[in-house]
């Protein structure tokens, strides 16, 4: 496991009340060895004007399910974690229902994480692929 600690569904989601996960609908679902998911839907506060899912949204799923895994990954009292650079490809759109993403390491390092966020529709279809970079810095 690259935990720092077990972290429960219910602490996870207490830390990110009152952001943007919140106006967006984001929910952490599950956490494993290596491994935490969370779900956006897709209805009208995260569409573009055509009606699909917004790529920022999506950036945005990305970029929350890396940084909290950092910080899942570092000790508190010694460092904390920021986001260095996100990119995203846009795989196919989606009108309607339930995107899942699924962060998993890349590279766990002393002063750098990366991170591979996958988002995927209810059927399993790739719906975007992103990449995370997060620093570790020291206190």
């Amino acid at each position: 496991m690259i935990w720092h600690r077990n972290y429960t569904i219910d602490q996870l989601e207490a830390l990110c009340q009152n952001t943007i996960h919140d106006v967006l609908g984001i929910r952490i679902t599950e956490t494993g060895n290596d491994y935490l998911m969370a779900t956006m839907p897709v209805e009208a506060r995260t569409h573009q004007p055509a009606g699909i899912l917004h790529g920022g949204a999506s950036v945005v799923l990305a970029e929350s399910l890396g940084s909290l895994a950092s910080s899942m990954v570092i000790d508190h009292e010694k460092f904390h974690c920021a986001g260095l650079e996100v990119n995203a490809n846009h795989i196919r759109s989606k009108a309607t229902g339930t995107v899942t993403g699924k962060a998993t390491p890349l590279h766990i390092g002393r002063s750098t994480h990366v991170w591979n966020i996958d988002i995927t529709d209810e059927a399993g279809k790739r719906i975007c692929i992103a990449r995370l970079t997060v620093a570790i810095l020291a206190r």
